[in-house]
């Protein structure tokens, strides 16, 4: 046989990279995405769950029929759903009740135990990260097998994991010749990771922070100080706080985007270019675009095509919604 895999997790990993025409051309450069959609799970944060989970596993803080509990605006969770069934560890999943039915939906289908909580600041007790924690200790005298805090925001697992799988493949997929390299925030370990791996490699490289409206991290980045304005439809992305694993990235700027700027790029995708991507997809081409035109033209930007657009629906293709946000809607809805 040829070209199959062993496993759930032997599809993690090794994604293309997809040249954007549309950005490209506009700007000059060659602006690729890194198909993260294409792991297993569905989206890039398949990674870092793979990466927290091996993390536990060589701690030996769980085995075999332990528990596996996070905090998670649902990719984090649906990853670690698909490797803990993989691996025969239960999931449960702590979200704020306001993300996307088509995320909560996946997490049932496939098994997870699902806990919604309505959405506090970090500050918060309440807040949905504090939540799984508390929800992890309590747990642990429960089942002898472990269970596991999965901490994705602060477990350095995560931006570790990004180190020695994307950053890798990316300056081996453009045979060391890339310029820049944009992304935005949530956890903070993709661009901790991949920042980290390629400044080692060529310290030239530019690293900038793609970040929505209603995130902190621009005004941080920017100015120092932790200070947001202005909201996002997009989930997943954006933070009020230094994580532990944003803290390690290698950050030259940031842009702060708006969704007026990030949907019709991705309506324009889907229409020109047959790619169909998620909300954080937006936010970090608008960021490709945005530093190919501050360093271009003739540079090869790399960014993260994070997850697909099926995960949104209900607010990407729901014209009525987005004519109350006045936000832009695809011309054939």
């Amino acid at each position: 046989m040829k070209n199959f895999q062993d496993n759930f997790i032997a599809g993690i990993g090794n994604t293309p990279l997809i040249k954007l025409r549309g950005p490209s051309e506009l700007t000059g450069c060659n602006i690729y995405g890194k198909a993260e959609y294409l792991n297993a799970g569905g989206s890039v944060k398949d990674r870092a769950a793979l990466a927290l989970i091996r993390d536990a596993e060589e701690k030996k803080i769980i085995s075999k029929g332990g528990t596996i509990v996070e905090g998670t605006a649902g990719n984090t969770g649906i990853g670690l759903c698909h490797i803990g069934n993989s691996l025969g560890y239960k999931t449960i999943i702590v979200m704020n009740d306001n993300q996307t039915q088509e995320k909560k939906n996946t997490l049932i289908n496939i098994g997870a135990e699902l806990r919604l909580v309505p959405p506090k600041p970090y500050k918060d007790s309440g807040n949905y990260v504090k939540v799984a924690g508390r929800l992890a200790e309590e747990l642990k005298n429960t089942n002898n097998h472990g269970v596991v805090w999965a901490n994705q925001f602060d477990n350095t697992a995560n931006a570790k994991g990004h180190y020695k799988t994307t950053g890798p493949e990316i300056w081996s997929q453009t045979e060391g010749k890339i310029d820049g390299f944009v992304c935005s925030s949530g956890t903070g370990g993709t661009i901790a990771g991949v920042s980290s791996f390629l400044k080692e490699k060529n310290k030239n490289i530019k690293v900038y922070l793609s970040d929505p409206k209603g995130s902190c991290l621009y005004n941080y980045i920017e100015n120092g100080e932790l200070k947001s304005e202005g909201g996002s439809i997009t989930e997943g992305i954006g933070s009020s706080r230094v994580t532990k694993n944003f803290a390690q990235a290698k950050i030259d700027g940031a842009f702060s985007i708006d969704d007026l700027e990030s949907l019709p790029i991705l309506y324009d995708l889907i229409k020109n270019e047959g790619l169909s991507l998620g909300t954080s997809c937006g936010v970090n081409i608008a960021g490709a675009i945005r530093l190919a035109k501050k360093i271009g033209p003739g540079k090869t930007i790399i960014t993260i095509l994070c997850d697909r657009s099926d995960r949104y629906q209900s607010k990407l293709f729901n014209k009525k919604f987005l004519i109350e946000k006045k936000l832009p809607y695809p011309d054939w809805l």
